[in-house]
């Protein structure tokens, strides 16, 4: 790929933002490989998170940019990133400093676990 594909406007011109101007980004532990959370990023923020080494979202309520970590000074730096097959989501690998949830949790996801029918594979019936 030359510059233009892989510097940041390559990189935006590739991506399927939403009608709102957003892509989902997932935002996983580097370390353990833990999903940690989901926050929401426009071009800009893509193009911050890619080139300042630190995660920036989005706000949808606040319609502000927030870089996590700068308030409750739980950092999330950037290890990878990449774009998933339609280009409609991005995945960013992090070194979490603290919890990433606004909860305190860990994860976002530790606060309300579901319990899902589990099917083993290759079986039809749940377990």
């Amino acid at each position: 790929m030359n510059d233009n594909q892989t510097g940041a406007g390559g990189v935006l011109a590739r991506i399927r933002f939403d009608a709102a101007g957003l892509i989902p980004a997932i935002i996983q532990d580097d370390d353990g490989g833990d999903v940690l959370m989901l926050g929401w990023m426009d071009a800009e923020a893509v193009r911050r998170t890619l080139s300042d080494g630190r995660v920036t979202f989005w706000s949808r309520s606040r319609q502000e940019y927030w870089r996590k970590g700068d308030t409750s000074g739980h950092a999330q730096y950037v290890r990878s990133a990449a774009l998933d097959c339609d280009g409609d989501t991005i995945l960013v690998r992090v070194r979490q400093v603290g919890a990433a949830c606004h909860t305190g949790a860990r994860a976002c996801f530790d606060v309300d676990p579901l319990q899902p029918v589990v099917i083993e594979s290759g079986s039809e019936q749940p377990t």
